[in-house]
């Protein structure tokens, strides 16, 4: 830490989260519960399907079914404590727990934004140059691009702890947030700020506006590709095989982008929070109904699994 005469034990940080609405604390935390469930059953279950199911061993749901683990761990890193500090009075973090969930928290981000950039060049490929497509997205290709997806996420996050790790802080500190993210732990830092703040606007906006570059200029390849079809049927089936990805990047990259556009500032504290559980805690439970109900073969696997006996699972 920057301050070493400071026994770090007696840093706390204190999670506000939704402390300012005493009423709604109670239903606040029921509905979080349900959606964390439908969150972990939804995941687990999208990342199973695709494992027994011989037709969905494709690239897409190669890829997704890793889209799956990060929204399981990133939710399991953030709506637990959430569920927590809705129910008890002691809301406070000592340094090291605060640390360690914005860590994880940002490997997820930053490794599920780079898939989604990935995922947007397998639709490119597979609808811009089908004869190729088995050729390009070989499993071997699909094992090197998701590697360097974890590795980055890893190694971007890893420079981002570093940044915040070389900070001093002091006492009681208030986060008016139900987590320990960036922004949060730097405005109550006592350090000088500026190389913590440049570390983080290089990397944040690298992050994001890469992968939206990616994202966005496949989806202009797809497009042009889609128009230029002579059959309505062939447009629609086109389109219909990258719907759910665009879906699932229009709400992830939206709420990022309306993130940044938001003011740090009192009248703000509400949007911010509520903004913040959109993306941390209900689009994780989103995505495998997104990519879930508009595919007829994941919903007639999951209907085979329900059809299946009690004992065919205990047995």
């Amino acid at each position: 830490m920057g301050n070493a005469d400071r026994n770090e034990s007696d840093v706390i940080f204190i999670l506000l989260g939704f402390s300012d609405y005493p009423d709604l604390q109670i239903p606040l935390f029921l509905v979080f519960l349900v959606i964390y469930i439908i969150t972990v059953v939804g995941n687990l279950g999208m990342i199973v399907i695709i494992r027994i199911n011989p037709k969905l061993h494709t690239p897409m749901y190669f890829f997704l079914s890793h889209l799956s683990f990060l929204d399981f761990c990133y939710s399991t890193i953030i709506t637990p404590k959430l569920l927590q500090i809705l129910v008890v009075e002691d809301r406070s973090l000592s340094l090291a727990p605060c640390v360690t969930q914005y860590s994880f928290a940002a490997i997820c981000v930053v490794t599920e934004a780079f898939l989604l950039a990935v995922m947007a060049y397998d639709r490119f490929v597979a609808i811009c140059n089908p004869l190729r497509y088995t050729v390009v997205m070989s499993q071997k290709r699909c094992v090197l691009l998701l590697t360097g997806v974890y590795t980055w996420g890893i190694m971007s996050s890893s420079i981002l702890i570093y940044s915040l790790l070389i900070l001093s802080f002091s006492g009681s500190n208030i986060i008016n947030n139900f987590l320990c993210e960036y922004s949060a732990l730097l405005s109550v830092s006592i350090s000088d700020k500026h190389v913590t703040e440049t570390i983080f606007f290089i990397l944040a906006n690298f992050n994001t506006f890469f992968t939206l570059i990616i994202v966005l200029t496949s989806y202009l390849f797809i497009f042009v590709t889609i128009l230029k079809m002579n059959s309505a049927t062939g447009r629609y089936k086109a389109f219909s095989t990258c719907a759910s990805h665009l879906t699932g990047v229009t709400i992830f990259f939206g709420t990022i982008l309306f993130l940044y556009c938001v003011p740090s500032s009192k009248s703000s504290w509400l949007l911010v929070r509520v903004s913040t559980v959109f993306y941390t805690v209900v689009i994780p439970m989103l995505n495998p109904l997104i990519y879930s109900l508009r595919n007829k073969v994941v919903k007639e696997t999951i209907r085979k699994l329900m059809e299946l006996p009690v004992g065919w699972f205990i047995g």
